[in-house]
């Protein structure tokens, strides 16, 4: 059934900035109405909120699932259970697999998996050059065609400068949209933490804060030139918050996201050499993190993500330097940004725009919102209650999360896509 009343509900609306006592009516998969107090129509099943947290459902901009490839890392059955239990009802997969997803045929076959096999909506992007090699770019009026909704070569910055312009502008030609990684890739190449007196401390090869500030440069002036759609996956560092600020203000196409890890973490987390910190780009500095939560709160930084990096126990139990890069977090998300509003820093509203409203938005989608006509993709969650996370209980193949044995404040109680649960908690 996908009639539902929800009621005695603390409706999240991301797109009116609100969070009041209330009502949502779904028929037929969509949002009908909300308000303080709605009739009950016939035939429809009414859900006692209980006064938990109903809200958009996030939409999550970067999850690396493990197929083709690295199905032992992550397949879309296990990456869709655990996306249901964090929340999440629509995934935006990376195209970093093995071989990469740089063709339409490559496109099709993830894109019958994940309908196969996934309970939440999931959205392929392609990569912008063969193989994310970055020599030649992919038949991007192919893969839009084929259901890309976006192209990237992920943490391969394409080092050549006339190439990306080039991909910038067919891209436009097509009204794509490309998501970049800002960093100076010479500078950045070998690290495995932020400079400073901590990385020398540990003796680990670091990378200066302003290699993210060079590449995003870059990547701005191309921007300029070309007029392309452009939106950076993860900014991470004040020092890159200026050029992002003039370039918005300059009407440049632009957004930009970060990672739950970058707004809850630091680089002292590393301490020990805990491998399971280990994620791209490095973790940073406090000030940088402090930084980072503010540009999200004004809204300069747009999107949240889990960058959902599934890496096995034999790839993270090396040596900090040759360890893999990446954390899991598709259960995590909610939770760890939780952790924000409990410090005051952050409000749901403000959260929920971030993690729903504006990833949908700049996608094109309709959803991350509560209003009218809106698809029924939402999450009922208690924001307070405690929990100690233990990574075993994840339902991702891999259970690389930095969270393990951490306290955390905030469950997922259900979740809905079109109007149907695809997750209740016992």
């Amino acid at each position: 059934m996908s009639n539902i009343l929800f009621t005695n509900a603390r409706l999240i609306d991301p797109e009116a900035g609100t969070d009041e006592r209330g009502a949502l009516l779904v028929e037929g998969g969509r949002i009908v109405a909300q308000g303080h107090e709605i009739g009950v129509p016939e035939h429809v099943e009414v859900v006692d909120c209980g006064g938990k947290c109903l809200a958009p459902g996030i939409v999550d901009i970067g999850v690396k699932v493990g197929e083709p490839g690295e199905r032992h890392k992550e397949s879309y059955k296990s990456a869709g259970q655990a996306a249901a239990a964090g929340g999440v009802t629509t995934i935006i997969t990376r195209p970093d697999t093995h071989p990469a997803i740089d063709t339409p045929e490559a496109l099709e076959f993830v894109t019958r998996r994940a309908q196969a096999d996934t309970p939440v909506n999931v959205l392929p992007m392609a990569a912008l050059t063969k193989g994310r090699q970055g020599r030649e770019m992919t038949e991007i009026g192919f893969l839009l065609d084929a259901g890309a909704v976006a192209f990237t070569d992920c943490d391969h910055v394409v080092a050549n400068t006339k190439v990306f312009s080039r991909a910038l502008t067919y891209a436009k030609s097509c009204g794509a949209l490309v998501i970049a990684h800002p960093q100076e890739p010479g500078l950045s190449e070998g690290a495995a933490a932020t400079s400073g007196k901590f990385a020398s401390l540990y003796g680990l090869p670091a990378v200066s804060p302003m290699a993210e500030r060079m590449g995003l440069d870059r990547d701005i002036a191309l921007l300029e030139m070309t007029g392309a759609r452009y939106h950076a996956d993860q900014i991470t560092t004040a020092r890159a918050l200026p050029a992002l600020e003039r370039a918005k203000r300059n009407g440049l196409d632009i957004t930009a996201g970060t990672s739950i890890h970058h707004l809850t973490l630091n680089e002292l987390d590393v301490s020990g050499y805990r491998t399971f910190f280990k994620v791209k780009p490095p973790l940073r500095s406090e000030d940088d993190r402090q930084a980072v939560i503010e540009a999200v709160r004004t809204g300069l930084i747009d999107t949240i993500s889990s960058m959902h990096t599934p890496q096995d126990e034999e790839s993270k139990r090396l040596p900090f330097e040759e360890a893999a890069s990446g954390a899991v977090a598709l259960e995590t998300l909610l939770p760890a940004a939780l952790r924000l509003y409990h410090a005051g820093q952050l409000d749901l509203p403000t959260l929920f725009r971030a993690m729903a409203l504006n990833p949908a938005r700049r996608l094109g989608l309709a959803s991350g919102r509560l209003s009218a006509g809106a698809p029924a993709d939402l999450v009922l969650f208690d924001p307070d209650v405690p929990f100690v996370l233990d990574r075993f209980t994840l339902r991702s193949k891999s259970q690389n999360t930095p969270f393990d044995g951490q306290r955390m404040q905030g469950r997922v109680l259900a979740t809905y896509v079109a109007g149907l649960p695809v997750y209740r908690r016992d």
